[in-house]
């Protein structure tokens, strides 16, 4: 599987890009790749995608944070950006140059809705994205898990077939833009003559007119129900990851695609467990009579259970790794640690036989602190830990 190249590469910018420059760029690059001008060149079309992707996550603040932290694993799968596996396809790039060009600009008109001056290509209408939060445990984040999730979304109305009209033929051809969904004209650009296209006033650009609305839709060509949809969530997402199901979203009335449904992260707290970026920590007590002669402790993990054992003189702030006992990486093969910092405990209540019994070992010689001034103090044990 070929490499994939760096979005910021592709555009020729850097991470601190404004919109507007991002837009300049990719405008240029769309202009110098396109296929129709490039008619000899077979990587034409494959780089005009690929400029079109970039732009596609650098445009979108929340695609952009996440490549920015997890770079293109963190775009593959369900947490991918907007377009499927496949990448984006011809009508996935030209849908978005309304934005880029502008709807009435002649770049926009001709990328959008033209190839070369010739026949014209109707826009696929896309219907509205759904956004949903889900709460996942520590346990669900770590190790990824399969939900069934249940949403109110239009889906296409099957009395009408989606068309809007009564039992899906009181329907009629439009005649001022002849079924396109456009009106087109010719104009002249620095690329040549090219064909301008604006959407149909009289259909507003569905192509057909409905004589006898449906009566299951009242004319909308679809209808609001409630579906479940699994999904499958990767082990590793965090607080704020977005996750997209492609297709899952609302249908635009009257024909399209459904937009899609995303799906916001968010993790509850665990009861013991702390996460830290992939590992897990655990505050661990013990009183000052283990950590003096030692003992065997049991401590949760995401797993379950674990038993550790504590040497005899174990100090305050000790922190123990359990290796691989954390969070897997996102889409990765990683996995985190589970770090157990351990806290000695100072009794605040005494009866009068436990001070009694204390105050004999008040001044025992192996009761005195001799704190080892080689061994590293807590801060740097912690960054050993987490960066060593």
């Amino acid at each position: 599987m070929a490499t994939k190249r760096d979005y910021y590469e592709i555009l020729g910018v850097d991470k601190n890009v404004s919109a507007e420059d991002l837009k300049k760029a990719y405008r240029k690059m769309a202009i110098k790749y396109h296929p129709d001008k490039n008619p000899d060149d077979p990587t034409a079309e494959e780089k005009f995608k690929e400029a079109a992707e970039a732009y596609d996550v650098l445009n979108d603040p929340q695609k952009k944070a996440r490549y920015d932290q997890f770079g293109h694993a963190g775009m593959s799968g369900a947490a991918g950006g907007g377009y499927g596996a496949g990448g984006p396809t011809m009508d996935d790039i030209f849908s978005q140059f309304g934005d880029v060009f502008g709807d009435d600009s002649p770049f926009g008109s001709f990328f959008r809705g033209a190839q070369g001056g010739g026949g014209g290509r109707q826009r696929v209408r896309r219907g509205s994205d759904l956004r949903i939060k889900l709460k996942l445990n520590l346990q669900e984040v770590a190790n990824g898990v399969e939900k069934k999730i249940k949403v109110k979304r239009h889906v296409t109305c099957t009395t009408c077939g989606g068309n809007g009209s009564k039992n899906g033929t009181a329907v009629q051809t439009c005649s001022t833009c002849s079924g396109t969904g456009q009106t087109r004209k010719v104009v002249n650009t620095m690329l040549g003559q090219m064909v301008s296209t604006s959407t149909c006033p009289t259909c507003n650009g569905e192509g057909k007119i409905v004589t006898d609305r449906c009566d299951a839709c009242f004319g909308e060509g679809r209808v609001l129900q409630e579906d479940v949809i699994p999904i499958k969530i990767p082990a590793g997402v965090a607080e704020g990851i977005q996750l997209s199901v492609g297709g899952k979203g609302n249908v635009p009335p009257r024909g399209g695609v459904a937009g899609d449904l995303l799906i916001v992260i968010e993790e509850e707290e665990d009861a013991d467990l702390k996460r830290d970026g992939n590992n897990v920590v655990f505050d661990l007590y013990i009183n000052f009579v283990d950590a003096a002669i030692g003992t065997s402790v049991e401590v949760p993990t995401i797993d379950g259970k674990a038993r550790i054992t504590l040497e005899p003189g174990t100090q305050s702030g000790k922190i123990l790794r359990l290796k691989g006992k954390g969070i897997k990486e996102l889409n990765g093969y990683g996995r985190g640690d589970e770090l157990v910092h351990v806290n000695v405990w100072t009794p605040k209540i005494l009866s009068a036989e436990e001070r009694s019994i204390l105050e004999k070992l008040r001044n025992s010689p192996n009761f005195q602190p001799r704190p080892n001034k080689n061994e590293k103090g807590f801060f740097d044990k912690m960054k050993d830990f987490f960066h060593g």
